[in-house]
């Protein structure tokens, strides 16, 4: 079987004061609370959207 390459995604700044989009860019991620991490798949769409909210967030590649 084939493992997949995934991304541990931790929300580690707020986004108070920033762009709403990025609001919602967090939300589409799954992110409810600060300091919360998700185990993302590493595909084109999510690199794209961490891009976006690259300053909030700290992703590690596992």
């Amino acid at each position: 079987m084939k493992n997949k390459k995934t991304l541990k995604v931790t929300w580690v700044r707020s986004n108070i004061g920033y762009n709403k989009d990025q609001m919602k860019i967090l939300e589409a991620l799954g992110f409810k609370k600060l300091n919360q991490t998700r185990i993302l798949p590493d595909n084109d769409s999510i690199r794209g959207s961490l891009f976006h909210v690259r300053h909030l967030v700290e992703v590690v590649e596992e």
